[in-house]
């Protein structure tokens, strides 16, 4: 899937509208991966935080776009700062190669993207 002139926000929202298909058509494989989700990403020994920055990792060494896209919402959601994301990026990127570096670039914009709409405003921007 490619990301509608780049625009992550649009990409994750058109994504979840068909995901809602999948949800009436196969009810319980979507439970049962929404479940492993939830399962996988509960804070233990790791926090949530930690956990998404390892999604998104993987969404970049694997260049996965969508998977970019959700992880850069839910960590922009969680209060990851930019520091934080560009450090896990060089990790993804060491981890692989060339064609992650390529999508670490879009899991950088995807998470700006997203930080925009869940950074504080202050009360002479509302």
């Amino acid at each position: 899937m490619t990301v509608p002139d780049g625009r992550y926000i649009d990409m994750t929202k058109g994504l979840s509208e068909g995901l809602s298909d999948l949800r009436v058509s196969t009810p319980e494989v979507l439970r049962a991966f929404n479940d492993l989700g939830h399962a996988a990403m509960k804070p233990g020994s790791l926090d949530r935080k930690t956990k998404e920055l390892i999604a998104l990792a993987i969404g970049v060494a694997t260049r996965c776009d969508p998977c970019i896209g959700f992880h850069a919402q839910a960590l922009a959601k969680l209060g990851a700062d930019q520091r934080e994301v560009d450090e896990m990026l060089g990790v993804a990127v060491y981890m692989g190669g060339g064609p992650s570096l390529m999508h670490a670039v879009h899991a950088r914009a995807a998470f700006e993207e997203f930080l925009q709409l869940h950074e504080p405003r202050h009360p002479s921007q509302l």
